[in-house]
């Protein structure tokens, strides 16, 4: 397999789709959320979890049912969603540099918005490097950090292109409020498109509550996952960094508390019932301005999160539950209502799919390419491995660094920084849990031996920036 195809880049990408778009440009809405796994949402199936508005996204557009980040830790994954670019060739790898903008040869796609006519905001959690404040955005409310309180946090606001320090807010449930200056944005009169991206916090830890939900879930049981108990069997077939973080629930003395299964699923559960709650209320101003058609909504997350599997919490690992994530997309004017799709999409192709859906061109930066390309049947065939890498350590949880390959079908992920290195090699079809390693098993050579090659053809074919540790 050559490295292109590996990478599943379009070497000549189609303007003649773009050219042909009518004018008004749609609108945009972005909602991101945090650590939100791909099977947490009640049209996933969860058998909890009830969300109907961010269900009505996927019921009223796209759902992709393979959809992965490929760097899961919050600040990363949000330079490679604006971007449109892997963490290795912007060198956004890792939450440890703040204050540092993005290099300024790289855009990120609201500037693309903004030269097309947008009018700009970002609101909520805004935690990527120098939390974008750097950019120009008409309205901006944002915290630049993993989390902020959630009764009284301290955000920075600013319009028309100027942001004031950060201050401390207290007006109600931090995404409540969040949510209410995004409407109160909304509310505004224009003229002109608007492109509003509002990203969450919750529910990342400490996972506090609204106050409406404090009781949600009592007595409700939750299922011990079927691998809880791993560690008491030494974590067959894991290697050594996986077996070392500080990621374990119940044992791990963390800030974040997480104590037992039972008390993070729930906490998790409600923050998310909470961000659904404010989703719709987003939906219902769009409704009742007779803007929802009009309006591209996008709905994703920065990562996915570890509830117990293995006994762990959090997110950094390859592994299933903490790589994929939500990826939804209403737009009746170029997205049918009720698809579903199953090839393995990424958050590097966010940047180039809004760009494609407001009738823009990509940039040459992109390494993604436009979900539209595969529901058009346009552009080369699509991918079929991606390239997964993570950065951070030491750090929260000392995840040791790692990268891998993920295919329709096997992942082989390459623990690389100690001696001797270690492998994950895993037959998704026959184990999806990832419970079965079968590297170094002599009836899985071909494969092994494939998916390495396929791993370095990417590495290969996404550049590194110089200077990355």
């Amino acid at each position: 397999m050559g490295a292109a195809s590996a990478l599943g880049v379009a070497m000549s990408p189609s303007i003649a789709q773009a050219a042909t778009t009518p004018e008004p440009r749609p609108n945009l809405l972005f909602l991101l959320t945090e650590g939100q796994r791909w099977d947490c949402t009640s049209i996933a199936g969860h058998p909890l979890l009830k969300t109907p508005h961010m269900d009505r996204i996927g019921a009223e557009g796209v759902r992709f049912e393979n959809a992965f980040c490929t760097n899961a830790l919050c600040a990363p994954a949000r330079a490679s969603v604006m971007t449109g670019m892997w963490s290795r060739s912007t060198g956004a790898l890792d939450n440890k540099t703040v204050h540092t903008p993005l290099p300024t040869e790289f855009s990120v796609f609201t500037d693309q918005l903004r030269e097309a006519g947008y009018e700009t905001a970002i609101v909520g959690k805004t935690h990527l490097r120098n939390g974008l404040q750097e950019r120009y955005w008409d309205y901006y409310l944002g915290v630049n950090a993993p989390v902020t309180n959630y009764y009284t946090p301290r955000m920075a606001e600013g319009r028309n292109g100027k942001i004031d320090p950060p201050k401390v807010w207290n007006e109600g449930y931090c995404d409540d409020f969040v949510t209410d200056r995004a409407l109160a944005w909304l509310q505004q009169p224009r003229e002109k498109p608007f492109a509003l991206l509002l990203w969450y916090q919750t529910p990342h830890a400490p996972y506090f509550r609204a106050r409406r939900h404090l009781d949600l879930y009592n007595g409700v049981p939750i299922p011990k996952p079927a691998t809880f108990d791993d560690d008491l069997k030494g974590y067959p077939g894991k290697p050594t960094p996986f077996r070392a973080a500080d990621n374990k629930i119940g044992t791990t003395d963390t800030s974040d508390a997480v104590r037992s299964v039972e008390e993070l699923c729930k906490d998790y559960y409600a923050g998310l019932v909470a961000i659904d709650e404010n989703v719709g209320r987003v939906l219902k101003h769009l409704d009742e301005q007779k803007l929802t058609d009009d309006t591209m909504i996008v709905h994703s997350s920065d990562h996915g999160y570890l509830l117990g599997e293995w006994r762990l919490f959090d997110k950094r690992l390859m592994h299933e539950p903490s790589i994929r994530v939500p990826m939804q997309i209403r737009y009746p004017r170029r997205v049918p209502a009720g698809t579903v799709r199953k090839e393995m999409v990424l958050d590097v192709d966010i940047a180039p799919t809004v760009l494609d859906l407001a009738g823009l061109p990509p940039q040459k930066q992109h390494q993604g390419r436009s979900m539209l390309e595969m529901l058009d049947k346009r552009g080369p065939e699509w991918r079929h491995a991606w390239l997964y890498d993570y950065y951070e350590f030491p750090g929260s949880e000392n995840v040791a660094p790692h990268r891998g390959v993920r295919t329709d079908r096997h992942k082989l992920i390459h623990w690389y920084t100690q001696s001797p290195q270690e492998f994950e090699l895993y037959d998704l079809e026959q184990d999806p849990g990832e419970t079965q390693n079968l590297y170094g098993d002599a009836k899985h050579a071909t494969v092994q031996a494939a998916l390495k090659t396929q791993l370095a053809e990417l590495l290969q074919a996404i550049p590194e920036r110089p200077g990355n540790a």
